[in-house]
């Protein structure tokens, strides 16, 4: 629905979205291009969640000479800023992909802009493999990265207003005297940082989303800041918040569920790691 929304055509709102899906591609067509961020989501959330709290470790030791201290709160952004970077590299060829691959059956509204030969509401890509293939071969490197600049201005303030709100409001909700926040602490916390996080995301997701999605069919833009003007253009200033009730509808229980397994993760692979000592 949000690829559907940001980049598609004929969507008036989520609910018209949802009707227009299910009519047209039945409940198949909620799950386009998802194979391919599910079989990468284990590693791309590890290293992102790695990249985080090992930056936030070595910032601590450089600046206090010990790792496990309580991280100051410019540490805990900087540390956010290296997890955005590393984000991209990883998950701008998989959001491509999928959305490619959600977006390659929707009807285009014409551009005074070159056509590829491809008829517009045919599937180009037979699966994602193909889909990164043909990508790679006619586009190169550049095409599997395209849209990273708008991904880095939407990933890098985005982890900023995702650990951050998630460490302060764990900290207000967790008793004194405790030495850690309990499971539903670390839920709700993980919750709304995540709502908070794709809310302020969605600007920089709709035009990521739409420079993703060109190229199926048509080129119409340059770049990021062509797609912005392009976007403001055509149809205002509302256009970059398209998207951003599914976004932070989402983003509550899926950031909820990112960081409690995180922590209990950590927790337990501490407890294990106590009871091999001597």
């Amino acid at each position: 629905l949000q690829t559907r929304l940001q980049a598609g055509q004929g969507y008036g709102n989520t609910l018209n979205c949802v009707l227009t899906v299910y009519r047209n591609e039945s409940v198949a067509g909620f799950f386009k291009g998802m194979s391919f961020p599910l079989a990468s989501i284990a590693v791309y959330s590890s290293v992102v969640f790695g990249v985080f709290s090992n930056t936030q470790r070595l910032l601590s030791q450089l600046r206090h000479g010990d790792p496990t201290g309580t991280p100051a709160l410019a540490d805990m952004a900087l540390a956010s800023v290296v997890a955005g970077f590393v984000s991209v590299g990883i998950g701008n060829p998989v959001d491509l992909v999928k959305i490619r691959l959600q977006m390659q059956t929707q009807p285009y509204v014409k551009a005074n802009t070159k056509a590829k030969a491809t008829v517009p509401g045919f599937p180009v890509y037979r699966g994602p493999i193909h889909c990164f293939r043909t990508v790679l071969q006619k586009e190169g490197l550049a095409g599997i990265y395209r849209g990273a600049g708008a991904m880095l201005l939407r990933d890098v303030p985005g982890y900023c207003l995702y650990f951050i709100p998630y460490a302060l409001f764990c900290e207000w909700i967790t008793p004194d005297g405790c030495l850690s926040p309990n499971p539903s602490s670390i839920w709700l916390a993980g919750g709304v940082a995540g709502a908070i996080s794709w809310a302020t995301a969605t600007p920089m997701d709709v035009v990521k989303s739409r420079l993703q999605a060109d190229g199926v069919y048509l080129n119409k833009y340059k770049g990021t800041l062509d797609c912005i003007l392009q976007s403001y253009q055509k149809e205002g200033l509302k256009v970059f918040f398209r998207g951003i009730t599914v976004n932070t509808v989402r983003g509550f229980p899926v950031s909820s569920a990112m960081f409690l397994g995180y922590e209990l993760s950590l927790k337990a692979m501490k407890r294990d790691q106590t009871e091999t000592i001597p």
